[in-house]
């Protein structure tokens, strides 16, 4: 009998102790659904690295907010087509599992491995008075019994978290800033060496824990400015090495169209970037490089030429790894007023892409494949958006229309040889 059966079974029977149990039931997930081998990067050397939104679980913050019992679940199920041809609500095939569970991060865990992704980078809050929405992670993952078959990191979703749900205010109020205190930013470093850089499973790129930033205005708001984020930067590898780490790998998220409320362009960004010390930059989605001009729908085909056309245009622009992204899609409708009309004009009220079937998403994939191919081995990593973005229409986890086929694909393009 395997490490993950006998692991899963003392679970189930209540023999490993507490502090890794599930809180809840495991509905429906077997034993067998979280079965398999190690993950890893491929004979060619690709690694893909998946986005993972984490508020499909419950969380005190949104509780006293929108009332108990409250995730984004609730968006989800309440969302209704707003236009002719529009495929809304979006209906999950696992049902609407708690990703705080461990035996249903675990299912996750291995159809994402079994599909050829090799990383989930969550996103990740941390304010001036601490932590939001981390349960997923720390419950979850870091306590499934078949983490070790893929590796987990960090990005600092360190933007101002506004009030932008349904029955919102104009302009929409801002909940938890993001720009944090230096003495916040001394705790927080300290907490991730602690708990997370030390873990297994951590991803690291040449031996250095990835670390990835979101929002660069609001960083830099933090610290006043380029030196003040340069010590802080400084400080942080000095204790991610003292604590016995080959160093740090920090990552920026790049981009030159805002999206969410209050999101600012930075200037001069390869010049920043190197400015900053950053080792690599990537995007979080495509939209965050090209303002969609069809409302209500803009074709996948056409971001995604957008999309291809800025992989090469970052290569050039910087001069550290840039990371090309693939997005299975966008449609933030969910997280709209259904009794007011659209607009398109500002989030989450934003055209939504057309036709992202899994067969577009697999083209995508495959132009990120040649793209890949011609970078040098070591470079050759795909962030992709998203996991489970399920309120924004980015989401790889099966639904009742598409089953398994963005997995599907996935596997078609890069998922030989993995979790075999």
């Amino acid at each position: 009998m395997s490490r993950n059966r006998i692991i899963t079974m003392l679970v189930c029977l209540g023999l490993l102790p507490l502090a890794i149990q599930p809180e809840k039931t495991y509905g429906q997930v077997t034993a067998s659904q979280i079965e398999g081998g190690k993950g890893g990067p491929n004979a060619d050397g690709y690694t893909l690295a998946c986005y993972y939104f984490p508020n499909y679980h419950l969380d005190r913050r949104n509780e006293a907010h929108h009332g108990k019992g409250w995730s984004e679940w609730e968006l989800t199920k309440a969302a209704k087509p707003r236009f002719e041809g529009h495929q809304q609500p979006k209906v999950p095939a696992w049902g609407y599992t708690d990703e705080a569970n461990p035996l249903h991060m675990a299912q996750k865990i291995s159809a994402a491995v079994d599909a050829g992704i090799d990383v989930f980078i969550f996103d990740w809050y941390y304010y001036n008075d601490g932590l939001f929405l981390q349960r997923a992670l720390e419950e979850g993952f870091m306590r499934a019994p078949n983490a070790y078959r893929m590796k987990f990191a960090l990005m600092w979703a360190n933007h101002d978290w506004k009030d932008i749900h349904p029955k919102r205010q104009d302009p929409p109020p801002i909940l938890y800033p993001g720009e944090i205190t230096p003495e916040t930013w001394d705790r927080m470093t300290d907490y991730i060496i602690r708990v997370y850089f030390k873990h297994p499973s951590y991803w690291r790129i040449d031996g250095r824990p990835y670390f990835s930033v979101y929002d660069l205005p609001s960083l830099l708001r933090s610290f006043g400015g380029i030196d003040g984020t340069v010590a802080a930067f400084k400080k942080f590898r000095d204790k991610t090495k003292a604590a016995g780490h080959a160093g740090l790998h920090l990552n920026a998220v790049m981009w030159g169209n805002p999206i969410l409320p209050g999101e600012k362009v930075v200037k001069n960004r390869s010049e920043l970037a190197d400015r900053l010390g950053f080792d690599s930059v990537t995007s979080y989605v495509w939209i965050h490089h090209y303002r969609m001009d069809q409302f209500p729908q803009t074709p996948y085909e056409k971001v995604m030429r957008k999309a291809i056309e800025y992989w090469h245009q970052a290569e050039k622009e910087f001069h550290v790894p840039y990371y090309p992204n693939v997005t299975m899609g966008w449609d933030a409708t969910p997280r709209t007023d259904p009794d007011k009309p659209l607009t398109g004009k500002m989030y989450p009220d934003t055209p939504s892409m057309s036709g992202n079937t899994p067969e577009a998403f697999k083209k995508a994939l495959q132009e990120a494949k040649e793209y890949l191919d011609t970078r040098p081995k070591d470079q050759r990593i795909l962030t992709i958006n998203a996991w489970n973005e399920w309120t924004e229409g980015s989401y790889l986890e099966p639904d009742t229309v598409n089953g398994m086929g963005y997995l599907d694909a996935i596997r078609a393009v890069f998922g030989h040889g993995k979790g075999k």
